[in-house]
């Protein structure tokens, strides 16, 4: 991991069907969890959308018909870190419950690996680089104070 954190501007939106999430999502622990996750300095908005907009986004970019947990949006990798980060908070909400975790530490996590898609991680590669980037990522999120999000 990087002995010192990257810089972060941050833009944090929600959109107005996804405003309740505000409360577990407090811009400095966002900017917390993102910059764990950052090799680089960065510029990086996260968004937090409903289902439609979720949905229509995966649909336009992904070709896929369904509202996803996170959806990243790289721009740039070097020497800084252009991205936006679209979570969808109702995806976000049934997968904590499923999973029995928190919303925070759902979001964290997710947080957290869309920060890393952003710098050009990718699990869907090999299987190799998928057990690399959940590695990182359990890594990442037990040193801010979380449990291994694939132990669970």
């Amino acid at each position: 991991m990087a002995t010192r954190l990257s810089q972060l501007a941050l833009s944090l939106q929600f959109a107005r069907d996804a405003g309740a999430h505000r409360s577990v999502l407090a811009r400095h622990k966002v900017a917390r969890w993102i910059r764990h996750a950052l090799a680089v300095d960065a510029e990086i908005t996260v968004r937090i959308v409903g289902e439609e907009e979720g949905r229509r986004l995966n649909h336009d970019f992904r070709h896929k018909d369904y509202a996803t947990n996170v959806l990243t949006f790289d721009y740039q990798q070097e020497p800084t870190v252009l991205a936006d980060l679209v979570l969808c908070a109702p995806v976000v909400e049934r997968e904590a419950r499923e999973q029995n975790k928190t919303l925070e530490e759902h979001y964290a996590h997710l947080l957290v690996h869309g920060a890393l898609h952003a710098q050009g991680w990718d699990h869907e590669t090999s299987e190799q680089d998928a057990q690399e980037m959940e590695a990182y990522e359990s890594a990442i999120l037990q040193e801010l104070g979380f449990a291994d999000p694939y132990m669970q």
